[in-house]
């Protein structure tokens, strides 16, 4: 890929001593994004520019995505993305500190797009290539747009992936919880599709469950509630679903904003009631410190409006402040992962140019290793 600089292009002011600016991109799922950002010497961020193209449209007529269909199109777009932030950003390609992409978890045509578009930048600009994690993108996240000291404890809950999380510091994190089977995410799009709400299925299904007049009319069970530890299940809660929407012979609008708000409201109790199990370990492991008490919700389902209620409540009760992303950020977005390979750069944390993709990638190996979640193997398990 060529990359030439436009002079027509605004120019950002210069890089002050110390600064790294980094180019990131990501392609995990089906959002093909990029970014330039950059980071001072102080470790405040500045994004000086980024750009998302989704593929929803594309995915809409199965009600979830094809992974054939994503990697075809993040192939078509990821160095026309690339080239785009730079020219908008006012930077040439030599003016990077790093190049930073999603090696992994995800859908590994995907990643590999992200992934083979960053080697190539880097090899042809002589940067640093930082292969990063998604799910430390997201982990990392809120501290795009303000300070976030470490440590702090973080719920990252999306599409692939539902786990509690204490995060120490860049690539230092202790895994409390995680998903059984499915993820939170998961099972929205899943609610959707069961009820032909469209894709994709978060949203879809707030949207709905806003016009519920009966929210508590369909009983849906608890979940693990007998379980006392910080792992999730949603597998469950889908099946449940499913039984309710075919024993109604004609559902109507009502029945559907009435089951929708059932199931988000199912959803975002287990979520709360497992954060607030996590939260008393954190403040127990911490209590003599000065450490501040802080909750983290990141991840595309942190943008949903009762997760977020019943999160709130639960950390105000235990003395936490809960912080999440702006919306923009709680999606798949490559600021983020352009914010992680910046924060390894300035560690002196790089990865070279046999860095591989990687379909699965475990924030905590040690706790993959010995206790996996969901299925074990080499890789770690499964979410």
């Amino acid at each position: 890929m060529a990359l030439s600089h436009d002079p027509s292009s605004p120019q950002p002011a210069p890089a002050p001593q110390g600064a790294l600016t980094v180019l990131g991109l990501e392609s995990s799922c089906d959002d093909t994004a990029a970014a330039v950002l950059r980071r001072g010497r102080d470790g405040r961020i500045e994004i000086l520019a980024e750009a998302v193209m989704g593929q929803n449209a594309a995915h809409a007529p199965f009600g979830g995505v094809v992974p054939e269909i994503a990697a075809r199109a993040h192939a078509e777009r990821m160095d026309v993305l690339a080239r785009s932030v730079l020219a908008d950003a006012g930077l040439n390609p030599r003016e990077l500190d790093g190049v930073a992409a999603t090696a992994g978890p995800g859908l590994i045509g995907g990643v590999m797009a992200a992934l083979m578009t960053a080697k190539g930048i880097a090899l042809g600009v002589d940067a640093p290539l930082i292969a990063v994690n998604h799910l430390e993108g997201h982990a990392l996240s809120p501290r795009l747009t303000g300070a976030l000291s470490f440590p702090y404890l973080l719920l990252l809950v999306s599409g692939g992936h539902t786990q509690l999380v204490i995060v120490e510091g860049v690539g230092r994190m202790t895994r409390l919880g995680s998903t059984i089977d499915d993820a939170a995410g998961e099972a929205f799009d899943k609610t959707a599709k069961i009820m032909g709400l469209g894709f994709p299925g978060g949203p879809a299904v707030e949207r709905c469950a806003q016009a519920a007049a009966a929210p508590e009319r369909f009983e849906l069970p608890r979940i693990l509630a007998r379980d006392k530890s910080c792992n999730f299940s949603f597998a469950g809660l889908k099946t449940a679903v499913r039984r309710v929407w075919d024993r109604l012979e004609a559902p109507t609008d009502a029945d559907r904003a009435d089951l929708a708000a059932a199931m988000q409201t199912a959803v975002a109790r287990h979520l709360a009631e497992r954060a607030d199990r996590a939260m008393e370990l954190f403040s127990q492991r911490f209590e003599a410190s000065d450490t501040p008490l802080q909750l983290v919700a990141a991840g595309g389902v942190a943008a949903n409006g009762a997760v977020r209620l019943a999160l709130a409540s639960n950390a105000e009760r235990r003395g936490f402040t809960l912080i999440a992303p702006p919306l923009k950020y709680c999606t798949d977005n490559a600021a983020m992962i352009a914010l992680a390979g910046a924060e390894r750069l300035a560690l002196g944390q790089i990865d070279g140019l046999a860095a591989a993709a990687r379909p699965r990638w475990p924030l905590d190996a040690d706790a993959a290793q010995t206790d996996p979640a969901n299925g074990s193997g080499r890789k770690g398990p499964k979410a």
